[in-house]
């Protein structure tokens, strides 16, 4: 397998090389394939891990510019590890985002709202992507949306 393709769809998705690897072979090198192959895992992945406690996270604020709206979410890991991770910090930020921008009623209807920054997605599968990515499983505590 080509290591720039390989390379490629791993700096996409941000799932291991691996896996990006096997995504590859098992689609014949397409990249449309290999995503699909990667999506149908993290479904997999997540429903694995569904039942696994999540006992650290983090709070994260957004307060939209206008200062008018508000949001607070906790997203949840089951370790410390993952929890004080950059990049799940910034899927947290997404979400608090996400959720000023799309007045969910609750985290059912949250996961299954389209994801604002990527359409063809939703919430739910941003989240599987990402417990695959991590290999833990990330859960959704709470949120609350403020508005003036």
């Amino acid at each position: 397998m080509d290591a720039s393709k390989v390379k490629e769809l791993r700096e996409k998705t941000g799932v291991s090389v691996m896996l990006c690897k096997k995504a590859l072979e098992d689609s014949g090198g397409d990249e449309v394939g290999a995503m699909e192959w990667l999506k149908k895992q993290g479904v997999e992945a997540a429903e694995k891990k569904s039942g696994r406690s999540t006992k650290a996270g983090v709070m994260e604020a957004y307060i939209h510019n206008n200062g008018q709206i508000g949001v607070l979410v906790e997203l949840r890991s089951e370790t410390d590890f993952v929890a004080k991770n950059p990049d799940f910090k910034e899927i947290a930020h997404n979400i608090a985002l996400h959720i000023a921008a799309s007045c969910p009623d609750g985290t059912k209807d949250l996961l299954e709202q389209p994801y604002i920054k990527n359409p063809e997605i939703t919430i739910a599968e941003y989240l599987n992507e990402s417990i695959q990515r991590f290999g833990e499983n990330i859960e959704i505590a709470r949120f609350e949306r403020f508005v003036l």
